[in-house]
């Protein structure tokens, strides 16, 4: 037995803004559309979904997205010029990362982050 990927799932009210943040904004690659969900690739091969029948469970701050990137400075100059609201980015000696968080359209956590 094998298990060959995994996707994690969220709950959206909006496809098309969702859409918009992680592929035209992120750069992550739309995998497959299954018109109530939409399914983006990472260049790791992990998955994250969001589906709008799905409750959107963004309010209870209990999940954080995280995206794994060498050039966390890059992505935060890029997300700022847009206009995202964001963290500064920072080094966490705890868990020995650099990183920085926003929100997505959703109001979902996400961090992008590089291990040190």
């Amino acid at each position: 037995m094998n298990i060959e990927n995994s996707i994690v799932f969220f709950g959206t009210e909006d496809l098309g803004l969702t859409n918009s943040f992680y592929v035209s904004l992120l750069g992550l690659k739309l995998y497959k559309d299954q018109n109530s969900c939409q399914i983006f690739l990472t260049q790791g091969g992990g998955m994250i979904g969001f589906c709008n029948h799905l409750n959107l469970d963004s309010q209870r701050n209990n999940s954080i997205i995280t995206l794994l990137t060498n050039e966390v400075d890059e992505f935060y100059r890029k997300l700022k010029d847009a206009g995202v609201t964001c963290s500064e980015p920072t080094v966490s000696q705890e868990f020995k990362i650099y990183h920085f968080f926003t929100k997505d359209p959703n109001g979902y956590r996400l961090e992008i982050q590089k291990f040190l």
